[in-house]
């Protein structure tokens, strides 16, 4: 099993800190699966031009064929103007419309204020749904006030982060084996 985790700004610095806690998470309690972190911010990522995916070449190439090759995603996002940042978006973008079908994906929100919260529900989620992915239905919410130093200082956002990967391991598990099952009965 591959999961990717996607740091979605290439600004600021929690929802870089949310993502690495998030696959250290994800290493420690299952060191079978590989993991990989995208942070947008180290890479050279073109703007889409509408040209298929595997024209694409440099950072912009290698960064989608790791999504593509994928089991599931983690995306970390931060809330910017009410709003998902452009980088984020500009990856969708360059994705083809069913990329993220038979793909389980969980999302880690870093935002100001409590005031943002439902821009995972009403901008994110729609997006994935009309990607075909398969969407781990809570996600993880965090404030500044849930970091200091660079570090995740409260317990119920840890919790909640641990849970997140649990759950999205456990759906990608689940959802592979419930298409190994339906492919066997094609005899084939």
């Amino acid at each position: 099993m591959k999961i990717v985790g996607i740091s979605g700004s290439r600004i600021g610095t929690k929802t870089k800190t949310a993502m690495g806690y998030t696959l250290h998470v994800l290493k420690e309690n299952y060191s079978e699966v590989e993991t990989k972190l995208i942070d947008l911010a180290d890479y050279e990522i073109l703007f889409s031009d509408g040209r298929h995916y595997l024209e694409y070449e440099g950072d912009t190439g290698e960064i989608l064929q790791v999504i593509m090759e994928a089991d599931a995603l983690i995306i970390g996002t931060p809330i910017f103007q009410a709003s998902i940042p452009a980088s984020l978006k500009n990856i969708f973008d360059l994705l083809p419309v069913n990329a993220l079908q038979d793909k389980v994906v969980s999302m880690v929100i870093t935002a100001g204020s409590a005031k943002h919260y439902l821009i995972a529900e009403q901008q994110l989620k729609p997006i994935l749904g009309y990607m075909k992915a398969q969407i781990v239905q809570t996600y993880v919410f965090m404030e500044e006030k849930d970091f200091y130093n660079q570090q995740i200082i409260n317990d119920d956002v840890v919790f909640r982060i641990e849970r997140l990967v649990e759950d999205t391991v456990t759906l990608t598990e689940t959802y592979a084996n419930i298409r190994q099952t339906k492919e066997a009965k094609y005899g084939f």
